[in-house]
């Protein structure tokens, strides 16, 4: 089984971006005006190609033509011929189920893919003894939701057989499969108490050298962090990809309180939502514009106001020490 360590860059020059970013070349260029001069031809940007392996061991595979998370699953299944839907969630420059390291909106331009397959499914039965069970979920952005955190003492976190990692399938045989996280987040908090419900979970794939901590604290800096802290590929749900310059320290820090906001909540994690969301608050001048234009790009997730008065703070405003 080959592991990776530390990698090139991945882009090759000389050859059109098919990520969806991307100038064609050999367009013509319009005549220049008499005596002025011609304009400078835009800069070809590379073509990006970016090394990917199977968490569990597998020989490695180069991907590109992506604009969004279904497309690069899309692209890594069909390099190891199985289909998309056995890929839970990749992490970056880690073979380990690391929540620092789980592959968001971004990629660097240096990072290496590891993608997390399906392993063992496993019934659990839990009761709901308080109104908390102590999970905080995240989705892949192709359909599964995962568990991202277990909170030490909590109610599942006295079930040893579910890990972080565990991607939810069912509750009480009514698969989930297709639903975001804040619905999986909904529906596990609107459970009633003391009485006994199923979780159908599927582990991802292991390989012998895999096994992480079980837990995590929800004050983890870094996460969410690109590897490189250079170039990135933003990937939209939307739209096409698009190559930026890293996020700047600020920029982290928002969206990494923001994230710990969306915990607090909603009981979900979500890097690619924060980091939106901080976009939003930077474009608004108070929390009334902020909340208008929350609603008019993510309407489905019905925000509280107090939530979003606090992420207009976290953003615009942060406390003394934060920034």
């Amino acid at each position: 089984m080959r592991r990776v360590g530390k990698h090139g860059r991945q882009a090759r020059e000389g050859s059109p971006m098919e990520n969806g970013v991307g100038q064609e070349p050999g367009t013509p260029e319009p005549p220049a005006a008499e005596g002025i001069p011609a304009p400078r031809p835009p800069r070809a940007r590379p073509r990006l190609v970016f090394h990917t392996q199977l968490a569990h061991g597998s020989p490695t595979g180069r991907i590109e033509g992506f604009t969004n998370v279904k497309e690069l699953y899309a692209k890594i299944a069909e390099v190891f011929s199985i289909s998309p839907t056995e890929i839970l969630f990749c992490t970056l420059n880690t073979h380990k189920v690391d929540m620092q390291k789980l592959l968001g909106g971004q990629i660097g331009l240096e990072d290496f893919i590891f993608a997390h397959v399906r392993g063992e499914t496993k019934e659990v039965e839990v009761t709901k003894t308080e109104d908390a069970l102590g999970l905080t979920i995240t989705d892949n952005g192709a359909g599964y939701a995962f568990i991202k955190r277990i909170k030490e003492g909590s109610i599942i976190n006295r079930i040893q057989t579910v890990c972080v990692g565990d991607s939810i399938e069912a509750i009480n045989d009514h698969t989930i499969v297709g639903c975001r996280h804040y619905e999986v987040a909904r529906m596990l908090r609107e459970l009633p108490r003391a009485q006994p419900f199923t979780l159908r979970l599927v582990q991802p794939k292991k390989a012998f050298d895999m096994i992480g901590q079980r837990t995590r604290s929800s004050k983890s800096p870094g996460e969410g962090r690109v590897a490189s802290g250079k170039e990135t590929l933003r990937l939209r749900a939307q739209g096409l990809a698009t190559l930026e310059e890293g996020p700047s320290p600020f920029e982290e820090e928002a969206a990494r309180r923001v994230d710990d906001l969306l915990e607090s909540y909603m009981g979900i994690r979500d890097s690619e939502l924060a980091s939106t969301m901080v976009e939003a608050a930077k474009e608004s001048p108070g929390v009334a514009q902020l909340a208008r234009g929350l609603d008019s790009v993510l309407g489905e997730f019905a925000f509280p106001q107090e939530f979003v008065a606090e992420v207009w703070a976290a953003v615009c405003h942060p406390k003394e020490g934060q920034e």
